[in-house]
């Protein structure tokens, strides 16, 4: 019974190279029972990035080596109904890989509502 509902619930891959916004998400959303996956740069989560695992991709857009908007565009590429939200201080001028864009500062709440709504139009 414990796998039928482990494999139900929403997994998040997290990308942000600030590793305490990182735990900090990933703790939040735990607690709304989301599996959440974390990777400190671009290269690593679209080394890590699985379709068939990863229901939504949450981002940062300044990385250093590739940015969360490039990272963003090869994700839709190999899934193109794989959700990405970015939440960032300076988001990409093109953001046509990107579903939902959050402007840096905000809330915990708006993030998990933005992830709340694409996951349920899936």
């Amino acid at each position: 019974m414990e796998k039928t509902l482990e494999s139900q619930l929403t997994t998040v891959l997290i990308v942000d190279d600030d590793i305490d916004i990182r735990l900090l998400t990933k703790v939040f959303l735990n607690n709304f029972g989301y599996e959440v996956d974390c990777a400190n740069s671009a290269g690593e989560a679209l080394a890590r990035f699985n379709p068939s695992l990863h229901d939504l991709v949450l981002t940062d857009n300044s990385m250093p080596g590739m940015t969360g908007g490039e990272m963003a565009h090869i994700i839709k590429m190999r899934s193109p109904s794989t959700p990405v939200v970015m939440c960032s201080g300076n988001p990409p001028h093109d953001c046509t890989s990107i579903d939902v864009v959050i402007k840096k500062p905000t809330y915990l709440l708006a993030i998990k509502d933005a992830i709340d709504k694409l996951v349920a139009s899936k």
